[in-house]
């Protein structure tokens, strides 16, 4: 498992992390992204959107469970499943369908892990409590995956 640790001083660095992560993703990465309410996924979603230039598109799906967001040869596929009630829900909605068909971040992605292809990379948000902008990223890669190059 490969592992790395970025420390972002502000949304702008976590926009910009996600954006360089976008910009070396394919179809069929997984990109799972943990930690509590307002510690930075949303805004990383934003920044990776931002490379396909489909960042002005980005809605929550919060209560849609995903949203798409396509271009021409691209399809991003945005979860929340924060609101299932098990991983069965994730199974109904065809979840794992999407895996193959474009790239896929999934927000509470810890929920869902038995559903979660073998090859995928994990972000942790974690606030920083002695400084309130401050969020520590720790990125794992799991199974065959390996972390880009990015940093």
């Amino acid at each position: 498992m490969n592992n790395y640790k970025f420390v972002s001083h502000n949304e702008s660095e976590t926009m910009h992390f996600a954006y360089n992560l976008a910009s070396k993703s394919k179809i069929g990465d997984v990109i799972v992204l943990t930690g509590e309410l307002g510690s930075g996924k949303t805004k990383f979603t934003e920044g990776f959107l931002k490379y396909f230039n489909l960042d002005e598109e980005i809605t929550s799906p919060t209560f849609t469970i995903v949203n798409e967001y396509k271009k021409t040869n691209i399809t991003i596929y945005h979860f929340d499943v924060y609101r299932l009630e098990d991983v069965d829900e994730f199974y109904a909605i065809g979840g794992e369908e999407y895996f193959s068909n474009g790239i896929c971040i999934i927000e509470w992605g810890e929920l869902i892990e038995e559903a979660l292809p073998h090859d995928y990379i994990k972000i942790s948000f974690e606030k920083d409590n002695s400084d309130e902008n401050v969020r520590i990223l720790n990125v794992q890669a799991f199974g065959n995956k390996k972390l880009p190059v990015i940093w």
